[in-house]
């Protein structure tokens, strides 16, 4: 037997052991399947998982049986069910913790125009199966009363799960001509499972890489912040630049490229940015964080726009945190992300550079409640992104800018103790205003709240009376320039 084989022989045994520790949930569902006369398989991302010892409480079956029929069989057994898409024959359900998805078999047809198939059920599992996006995810695991059963490979994905390859069942110019999403797809599993592309669907993406622009916004954010989550971003992140994907799609990152970074000639910007991005995932202590790794990933994105030659040979990039700022907010906008995400990340765009300020700890304690305020709820992430975006080869220099940062750090936490930094906010509310100068509600009670709100910044708390003089003064200043 050859160390294949052996291979093989021992990754299957362990999702055998993977499957049957699910029994309480398969083996009751397999045998309902079975006893109404339905055949039922484990199927796609389920097997490739469980044979990578992944598997997780979200599981996908296919099955002879017809929506309805499939419906039927879940009202007796689940928790809760309901229709994930039953023109695409597609059943969902929920029992204890374990998320269900069931998918009548199929056999589509594609007018190679959207992405959208003809939806036609098929008879047999070697027909839904052959019509899937990658050979890694076209096996199956035969389900019945006694739990899982007969292994279902026609394609030979279990070798290229060996090699760790994505390829495509059939030619890569069908299938992704058929659905272009299938080539973000691919560079989103190379991100998740730190596979290769085989040639010729490296090649084939390359030359069909306009097709993405059939796909909708949406349906790429999704594919792009799987791609982001994933054990290997970066070399999902190359792999989009390197196919050409990326210029259809967030060409703002492939801009970055032959960029030299100011402070690192050895390297381009877009390198750089690669280098921040796993430096910010190495911080990371818990679930991977979208919001910092694209913060991250764009955090020089501006530069290419701000880029001017000094005299004397030098580089500057002058309010590249602006530029690049509004121009993430642009670009995730266009990608259809959730309002607050896009100001998140662009905001930690902005403040990036704002560190560089501090100067061996020369901010005044006015300096830092600003910064803490900027930052509001982003700090945690801030405080990540502006360690990671140290990159310099010169150990001296990184060692007194991480110095910096941590004195930076014991500032903000001596302050944070003496006065409530998460929540600077004037220390008079919008009725006291208006009750001390005595004005109805409107834009000066704003004016007022505002201005205060800069004096608690510049001198930290304030008592009553000191807040109470302090709006006097500038009631009384306001009214003399009228």
């Amino acid at each position: 037997m050859t160390e294949s084989d052996l291979r093989r022989a021992r990754l299957l045994a362990a999702a055998a052991v993977a499957l049957r520790d699910l029994g309480d949930v398969l083996n009751p569902l397999g045998q309902r399947f079975a006893d109404a006369g339905h055949e039922l398989f484990l199927v796609g991302g389920s097997v490739r998982d469980a044979v990578l010892g992944r598997l997780g409480n979200d599981l996908d079956f296919t099955t002879d049986a017809r929506p309805e029929a499939i419906a039927a069989i879940l009202e007796e057994w689940a928790d809760t069910v309901w229709d994930t898409g039953i023109a695409y024959g597609t059943v969902s359900a929920r029992k204890g913790s374990h998320l269900v998805e069931i998918t009548t078999y199929r056999s589509d047809s594609y007018d190679q125009v959207s992405r959208n198939p003809e939806v036609t059920f098929g008879d047999s599992l070697d027909g839904d199966l052959v019509r899937r996006d990658f050979t890694i995810n076209a096996m199956a695991v035969a389900i019945t009363g006694a739990g899982a059963a007969d292994f279902h490979d026609p394609l030979d994905g279990m070798s290229d799960l060996l090699a760790g390859v994505i390829d495509t069942p059939a030619a890569p110019e069908q299938s992704f001509g058929d659905d272009p999403l299938r080539m973000l797809r691919a560079v989103r599993f190379v991100g998740q499972l730190g596979f290769s592309l085989a040639p010729r669907t490296f090649e084939a993406i390359t030359e069909m890489a306009d097709e993405i622009n059939r796909i909708t916004a949406e349906r790429v954010r999704v594919e792009l912040d799987k791609m982001i989550c994933g054990e290997h971003a970066l070399e999902a992140v190359d792999l989009l630049v390197e196919t050409g994907l990326a210029d259809r799609i967030i060409p703002e990152v492939p801009g970055m490229k032959l960029t030299i970074d100011e402070h690192h000639q050895h390297k381009d910007v877009y390198a750089h940015s690669l280098t921040v991005l796993q430096q910010a995932i190495d911080l990371e202590t818990g679930d991977p964080d979208p919001v910092l790794r694209w913060a991250a990933l764009l955090h020089d994105i501006g530069k290419p726009d701000t880029r001017r030659h000094e005299a004397g040979g030098g580089v500057s990039f002058h309010h590249h945190e602006v530029v690049g700022a509004k121009m993430a907010r642009k670009r995730l906008r266009a990608l259809k992300y959730p309002k607050a995400m896009v100001d998140d990340i662009s905001q930690l765009v902005f403040l990036h550079l704002r560190f560089h300020g501090y100067g061996d700890g020369k901010w005044t304690d006015s300096a830092v409640r600003r910064y803490v305020t900027d930052a509001g709820p982003l700090l945690d992430r801030l405080h990540k992104l502006v360690r990671a975006d140290c990159t310099t080869r010169n150990k001296r220099r990184a060692r007194r800018l991480q110095e910096n940062y941590d004195d930076l750090e014991r500032r903000i936490t001596e302050i944070a103790a003496a006065e409530d930094l998460q929540r600077v906010r004037p220390d008079l509310d919008g009725n006291a205003i208006m009750e001390l100068l005595d004005i109805p509600p409107g834009p000066l009670v704003g004016q007022a709240w505002k201005h205060l709100k800069e004096v608690r910044l510049d001198r930290g708390p304030l008592d009553r009376d000191e807040a109470e003089a302090e709006l006097r003064r500038w009631w009384a200043k306001r009214n003399q320039a009228d």
